[in-house]
């Protein structure tokens, strides 16, 4: 069994001291990601490192429910993303550019501001022999690409804006969401939905298993 990358358990402790990366493959896919081991003793963590967990999230240790679901469709229906080229906004682990390499894009762009994110999602496509590009800035992209995907992106009001913003940088935008409810604008369309669990499975709510898939008109 290989070792996990120390830059990214360097990384990690500094949020989570003590805490682990292991190689773990995803439901329904044969893709394998840098993950947090499903047994995280939270029970012996104190108040300080649950601030910096809250304050600071390493959202690269978790694969959330919409981009495992985004990740499962992209392999179910590659002619989605076949010989395009693709940008996934908030790529996190980089499950759903992995994805969208395996699916046959032609190139691949996983954006996120986060540093960290962008050297997992580098160590998760090497798991998985593919190559991507990388960009920590969606507003420094050169011209649009055919398809911007974004999964679990929406869980902040903050973020909510994005959705105009990407009509500026792709023809065709997806994006994927268990959290927003009564979602509403005007230049999407709900298309439909997918079940799938964050992994490790943090034992969410029901409702957070339902991802709602949608598409720019």
């Amino acid at each position: 069994m290989s070792l996990a990358p120390q830059h990214l358990l360097d990384a990690l402790h500094a949020v989570i001291p003590d805490a682990g990366l292991s190689r773990q493959v995803l439901p329904e896919t044969l893709l394998e990601l840098w993950l947090i081991p499903p047994n995280l003793p939270t029970e012996k963590m104190d108040d300080e490192v649950i601030r910096r967990i809250w304050n600071e999230t390493p959202y690269w240790i978790f694969c959330w429910a919409s981009g495992l679901s985004m990740a499962q469709w992209l392999l179910a229906e590659p002619e989605r993303v076949r010989g395009k080229t693709v940008l996934d906004f908030g790529a996190g682990s980089g499950v759903v550019a992995i994805a969208a390499k395996l699916a046959g894009a032609a190139r691949v762009i996983a954006c996120d501001i986060d540093q960290v994110s962008l050297a997992a999602c580098r160590e998760n496509a090497l798991l998985n022999g593919v190559e991507l590009e990388y960009l920590d800035d969606l507003y420094a992209l050169q011209g649009q690409v055919d398809v911007l995907l974004a999964a679990d992106v929406l869980y902040d009001q903050s973020n909510r804006f994005f959705l105009d913003e990407f009509l500026r940088f792709g023809h065709e935008v997806w994006v994927a969401d268990s959290r927003v409810k009564n979602f509403s604008h005007a230049k999407y369309v709900k298309e439909g939905e997918r079940s799938a669990s964050t992994w490790p499975d943090l034992d969410e709510a029901h409702e957070f298993r339902n991802v709602s898939f949608y598409r720019t008109i």
